[in-house]
């Protein structure tokens, strides 16, 4: 699928970039500034629209403005493409923009953010928000906890999964590696907790290295670890 055609470059604002500092357990606060981030417009979605309908799942997050946000969702709807949204940096949605999420992937803040209910270690508050944003219309709810795992949440399950125990160095990215292979494992036609299992093993190993893009592995790199670690039994409601 052609790529580079979609890249637009601009004089009015300079590249975006993200501040971030990490801790010595690896936890990390990341300060983005947007810059031509914000630049982006349905009319760039529109140019993009062929490849989009033809796609096995479109993936958004919340650097780019919400009404680009907005049309992308609605044109994956209207030509059935399933519509994964990485609600960060944080903020409110609208109603009518999470009844088009197929799947949302928010953190503890995020989902606090989204719902008004503080998620903590406890499993009730994980639970209780996401049903509220299964009511607010998202089709399915992945609720990541770093290194406590997640909560698959639809109609038809509430899941929590353990994370893969590995010694973390740098958290950075593990939000961003745990939605992007959640979406190659839906495009390859797994079903929503296998492509879920997949992703927790690739978030799993992201956070092992140091940096963002830096840390995102290999298939091959993945398919190594997945040999080498073993899966901690779920928890069962």
């Amino acid at each position: 699928m052609p790529t580079r055609q979609y890249v637009i470059q601009t004089e009015e604002a300079p590249s975006g970039v993200a501040l971030i500092t990490v801790d010595d357990a690896g936890n990390n606060v990341i300060v983005v500034a947007p810059g031509a981030n914000r630049m982006l417009s349905p009319e760039d979605i529109k140019r993009a629209e062929s490849d989009i309908t033809s796609s096995a799942v479109l993936v958004a997050q919340l650097e780019v403005p919400l009404e680009t946000v907005e049309f992308a969702a609605q044109l994956a709807n209207n030509c059935g493409v399933p519509f994964i949204l990485d609600p960060a940096p944080a903020q409110e949605l609208r109603p009518e923009l999470l009844k088009m999420v197929d799947v949302l992937t928010p953190n503890e803040t995020e989902a606090q953010i989204l719902t008004g209910i503080e998620v903590t270690s406890k499993r009730d508050s994980a639970r209780t928000a996401a049903k509220k944003l299964l009511e607010c219309g998202v089709k399915s709810v992945i609720l990541t906890m770093g290194a406590k795992g997640f909560l698959l949440a639809s109609d038809k399950m509430m899941e929590f999964v353990p994370a893969v125990k590995v010694d973390a160095v740098d958290a950075t990215a593990a939000g961003d590696a745990f939605t992007g292979s959640l979406a190659v494992g839906l495009a390859q036609g797994r079903e929503l907790f296998d492509a879920a299992l997949f992703a927790n093993q690739v978030a799993a190993l992201s956070v092992t290295k140091m940096g963002a893009q830096s840390s995102m592995p290999t298939r091959e790199a993945v398919e190594s670890f997945v040999r080498t670690v073993r899966e901690p039994p779920l928890l069962k409601e």
